[in-house]
């Protein structure tokens, strides 16, 4: 039986509460990335701020988890999972209540950087959490609810600075940033009372204790004997993050971080300076344009539902692959058109939303399946961390190459990084659909190319029948 008592369990109102609690990271990463864009123009105008200074408060969040993910993603293989889960949305409850208070630039920079260290940090502890529990037919499916949810929180942002900047004006930017301080309370209380991941208590030698989160959660006696037999890392919970860069890791380290960069670099610059690009098109002016970014990421959610399906129907590889090839389009289409027709312009952004969301859903599923469980929460930190500060430099020179080259130019350059993404996936993307995370996560290669692999019987619940299919 093994860890198949989990890989082939139905999904419960247990899976879903801890979905629902996970997801809350990324709902305040979504939020506060969000947030802030709107919230700079009542802060230059009240602070005085120059173009550099205005771009360093965009990006300190982003500096922040690089930090954050380096730091705290090994700390999670080594401490556990359940540990940090709740310290670090405290630590967000704290710097967004802070911030209401600031009264110079750099206050606010080191907030945003806490912000940042704090959101990083619960991605690894989240997200590792959360594929350890799921079972496999229902991995990218339940991960979907991760990205549709970080984007359900940037436009809520957009949408909570539009009602703010209505009513107060510019000057309403402080409650902008303290409102992030009430979505962060709500997600504290839900996540109080989670399990530990029974595979992380594998690995650390606690196996009994595995077999008691296990049956108390999901209901299904399971001896520590099976759980260790299942368990190619048990014992072995204090990763090394310098795993991740020999052997076959480091090609799939390395395919992460490029995908993962080629897709959030154009959409980060986009969601944080969403309304100044809205406005290089012409397309509305003031409020309008903030209205505007909340409705482009509403799509980028949408975009997520179809590709969820075909993540389980055609497979990870062909999905990824042929998301990157369309998303270039677009781009490539607002760069030459730069003065065409509001409706155009719109429905070209949309198009690129539409289309981004195979990548989205793999930018958090792909690093937890590739790796195995003592460096599954390193593999993500390190992905967060080197990502970001791909998207930091990226965000930080998008209004410098607005200003300096003009709008058709920094589409050209979007299109350009998307497209590095495509070839990195061809070359590495690899197909986990349908198998275990003992399987995606082992050391042999398993091959770029489509093959078929046996899906493992279902163990504890006899509904689940045998069966083999081609991934």
């Amino acid at each position: 039986m093994g860890f198949s008592v989990i890989d082939d369990a139905p999904v419960t109102g247990f899976h879903r509460k801890l979905t629902a609690a996970c997801c809350g990271g990324p709902l305040l990463d979504g939020y506060l990335l969000g947030i802030v864009g709107i919230a700079l123009t009542g802060i230059t105008a009240q602070m005085g701020l120059g173009t550099a200074a205005e771009a360093v408060i965009g990006v300190a969040a982003l500096i922040g988890m690089f930090f954050g993910g380096l730091v705290f993603g090994p700390l999670t293989d080594r401490v556990g999972r359940k540990t940090m889960y709740t310290l670090d949305i405290l630590a967000l409850v704290i710097a967004s209540v802070l911030s209401v208070f600031v009264t110079e630039p750099w206050q606010l920079i080191v907030l945003r950087f806490v912000i940042g260290v704090a959101i990083a940090a619960d991605y690894p502890i989240a997200t590792a959490l959360l594929t350890e529990w799921l079972p496999r037919k229902r991995r990218a499916q339940m991960f979907t609810s991760i990205i549709v949810i970080w984007y359900v929180g940037t436009a809520l942002a957009y949408l909570v600075g539009y009602l703010i900047t209505a009513y107060l004006g510019d000057g309403g930017w402080r409650w902008m940033l303290g409102s992030s301080a009430i979505l962060s309370a709500v997600i504290f209380l839900l996540r109080v009372g989670t399990p530990e991941s029974p595979r992380w208590l594998v690995g650390a030698g606690r196996a009994e204790e595995a077999c008691q989160i296990i049956e108390h959660a999901l209901k299904v006696p399971v001896s520590a004997a099976e759980l260790q037999d299942a368990a190619p890392d048990a014992g072995r919970a204090r990763g090394n993050i310098t795993e991740l860069f020999r052997g076959v890791y480091l090609r799939r380290t390395a395919f992460v971080v490029v995908f993962f960069s080629c897709a959030i670099i154009p959409l980060f610059a986009l969601l944080t300076f969403g309304p100044q690009l809205l406005r290089a098109f012409g397309l509305g002016t003031g409020n309008a344009a903030n209205l505007g970014t909340a409705l482009i990421n509403l799509v980028f959610a949408v975009g997520c539902l179809p590709a969820m399906r075909l993540l389980e129907t055609v497979g990870r590889r062909k999905t990824i692959i042929r998301s990157f090839a369309l998303m270039v389009l677009p781009l490539m289409a607002l760069g030459t058109w730069t003065h065409a027709p509001a409706a155009f312009s719109v429905a070209f952004f949309c198009l690129y939303a539409l289309l981004s969301g195979g990548p989205s859903i793999l930018e958090w599923s792909y690093p937890n399946e590739l790796f195995p469980t003592h460096i599954r929460a390193a593999a993500v930190g390190v992905a967060v961390a080197l990502t970001r500060f791909g998207a930091a430099v990226g965000t930080f020179l998008v209004p410098v190459s607005l200003t300096e080259l003009g709008a058709g130019p920094t589409m050209y350059i979007g299109a350009g990084i998307t497209f590095v993404g495509f070839l990195a996936c061809v070359a590495w993307a690899e197909e986990t659909r349908d198998r275990s995370l003992e399987e995606t996560g082992g050391d042999g290669v398993s091959g770029l190319p489509q093959r078929s692999v046996p899906a493992v019987a279902g163990g504890a619940y006899p509904s689940h029948k045998p069966e083999t299919r081609s991934v």
